[in-house]
């Protein structure tokens, strides 16, 4: 049997039939999984039909992956059980990965609210991964084409064509369907479904809103961005908003998309820092003022002169009676708009749902229906919030799973 290396391993070699386990998936949570049974002595074979290992990492952070984030907590994932994650995240944790990326002298610096990137290039987090994996126990083959999976007799048996390789454990770590043009699709739920498991519905999350309707007008603002407070039900995000030709992005919306469900409405406050009463103080300080005006002062002049025109308080603030000054205000503060869908999983940064945590055991990632049958990273039903979240999941899932194969 042949199968083909990733670059750090380019020559072809035969390798055995048997394993102690195959990982499905050469992304983040699969290479941790690997490097991590692999340090404890299993034979593992790390498989991916891409054509190099760790994609996603690469083109994470603009090219310099965001690995982790400095407060992460268990209330900042979503899940049908938001329980679940606790064990594996405070097993492992971000110092524990940061102490990784030190051993291996790769700078980093901390961005904002917690989100480290490395100083120079997300490939130096991948090659660290696969240094991670020891040669003698990790074999990783690339640009291959899973054909069938079996289970009988409490070995998992995968074929590639005519290449079949077989171990009592199987890892399903081949992630969502978010950003398809990397390959991704939604591989780990067929097999899941086929060994009995329950998939909490796919949907696209940290994706960008779309606007129609009425509401098509702020596309005219397409490019224009501002600091705000987004709302979605009881979730509420304080970062940068941006108007695109289809409707709403940035941090800001990413980190609200992943709450939001269709026919609700999202509230932006569009200056979060102002006390209640801030308007009527402007009135009294500047009557001869008009509110585009006063808004232009604090915003970028597009967004005032949108926001005035919908507001319709025309003339100068001074001869507006204070009831219209408060509602207009209060209308600034929680602006009402009604997305009719996303960007898909296109532009999806992430995927929501998943494999259900209920199948799974929170201790090892392993399926509570079927020994040896394990799931990790974004196949799951756990999904972070944006800056590092996923990342550290990734790598407490597979820590966990690694530990226990």
């Amino acid at each position: 049997m042949h199968w083909r290396f990733s670059t750090s391993r380019s020559q072809k070699v035969r390798l055995p039939h048997n394993y102690d386990a195959i990982v499905l998936g050469a992304g983040a949570a699969g290479l941790m999984c690997a490097a991590t049974a692999g340090q404890r002595g299993r034979k593992i074979l790390l498989i991916d039909h891409a054509d190099q290992v760790g994609k996603k990492i690469l083109i994470s952070g603009g090219g310099r992956c965001n690995f982790t984030n400095l407060h992460v907590a268990p209330d900042r994932y979503l899940s049908a059980n938001p329980h679940f994650a606790k064990s594996a995240l405070g097993r492992y944790r971000p110092e524990d990965f940061i102490a990784l990326v030190d051993r291996h002298r790769i700078a980093w610096h901390e961005k904002t609210l917690g989100q480290l990137f490395c100083d120079g290039s997300a490939r130096q987090i991948v090659a660290m991964l696969l240094e991670e994996c020891p040669a003698a126990a990790v074999d990783i083959a690339v640009n291959r084409t899973i054909t069938g999976i079996d289970h009988a007799d409490g070995r998992y048996r995968i074929s590639c064509g005519a290449d079949e390789a077989s171990a009592p454990a199987l890892v399903l770590a081949t992630g969502g369907p978010s950003i398809p043009k990397m390959g991704a699709t939604g591989f780990a739920y067929d097999v899941a479904r086929r060994f009995g498991m329950k998939i909490v519905e796919p949907r696209p999350a940290l994706v960008p809103l779309t606007l129609g309707g009425e509401e098509t007008l702020f596309r005219a603002l397409s490019g224009v961005s501002a600091p705000v407070a987004a709302r979605a039900g009881k979730a509420s995000f304080r970062e940068a908003a941006l108007f695109t030709h289809k409707g709403l992005s940035g941090p800001a919306i990413l980190q609200i998309s992943s709450y939001w469900r269709h026919g609700e409405a999202v509230g932006i406050d569009f200056l979060p820092d102002r006390n209640a009463g801030w308007l009527k103080e402007a009135k009294r300080a500047r009557p001869r003022s008009s509110l585009r005006s006063i808004l232009s002062d604090c915003l970028p002049t597009r967004l005032a002169d949108a926001l005035a025109d919908q507001a319709a308080l025309p003339g100068e603030l001074g001869n507006q009676p204070d009831r219209m000054i408060d509602a207009v205000e209060q209308r600034i503060a929680n602006w009402q708009f009604h997305p009719n869908g996303t960007e898909g999983f296109a532009k999806a940064e992430v995927t929501a749902g998943g494999i259900s945590t209920a199948d799974l055991s929170s201790q090892t990632m392993e399926s509570r229906r079927l020994p040896g049958l394990y799931a990790i990273g974004e196949a799951v039903d756990v999904t972070g919030w944006l800056g590092g979240y996923n990342f550290q999941w990734a790598w407490a899932s597979g820590w966990a799973a690694g530990q226990a194969i």
